[in-house]
């Protein structure tokens, strides 16, 4: 019987459960994280980043260097409103460094309310929480069109700093195509 088995599955959770919440904040997270990962590895929705959300210390993520998005005083303090009174809903959108650190692909807006409003950063303990995008966007171009489609999807978007990241994708050889492609440009843009 299904409910049986899941009954017994959380039976035998609950002692690592009391001793998980026993253990010092830095570890907690750690171990909570690893716990994810490993129900990650055998979710029928591993592919999907959204699957796996982990809690990030805030000093081990940073902004990337080309984010063409801004977000004016007003709408700014909406978010901090917003994650005030309803939390963090949506997670921010990384890509983890060689050096161990996570560069913020979607989400610097919310990236900085945790990190700069000290009420939301002593709420959620000095973390953040992240989702990775796929290994296969690990190329700076690849990120760069990943910011830039999330960014237009949610149909706010700086044409000076685009233009920016349009002459940087040309640098690095991109097609003209390629580049409508990805970052979903009209040919005159």
């Amino acid at each position: 019987d299904k409910s049986a088995r899941v009954d017994g599955i959380m039976k035998t959770c609950a002692p690592a459960i009391s001793a998980i919440e026993a253990l010092p904040l830095n570890e907690r997270v750690r171990v909570i994280n690893m716990l994810r990962a490993a129900i990650h590895e055998v979710s029928p929705f591993k592919n999907e980043p959204v699957d796996y959300v982990k809690w990030i210390e805030c000093d081990s993520v940073h902004a990337n260097d080309y984010n063409p998005n801004s977000v004016a005083p007003p709408e700014m303090e909406l978010l901090f409103v917003s994650i005030q009174a309803d939390g963090y809903t949506q997670p921010i959108v990384s890509m983890p460094d060689p050096d161990g650190r996570y560069e913020v692909i979607d989400g610097f807006h919310r990236h900085r309310v945790g990190k700069e409003r000290p009420e939301i950063a002593k709420r959620i303990m000095g973390y953040l929480p992240l989702v990775q995008i796929r290994e296969s966007q690990t190329d700076k171009t690849n990120r760069m069109a990943a910011t830039i489609r999330h960014n237009r999807a949610r149909g706010k978007h700086q044409v000076e700093a685009m233009s920016d990241i349009v002459i940087e994708l040309k640098k690095r050889n991109w097609t003209d195509d390629k580049i409508a492609k990805n970052p979903g440009m009209e040919p005159d843009e």
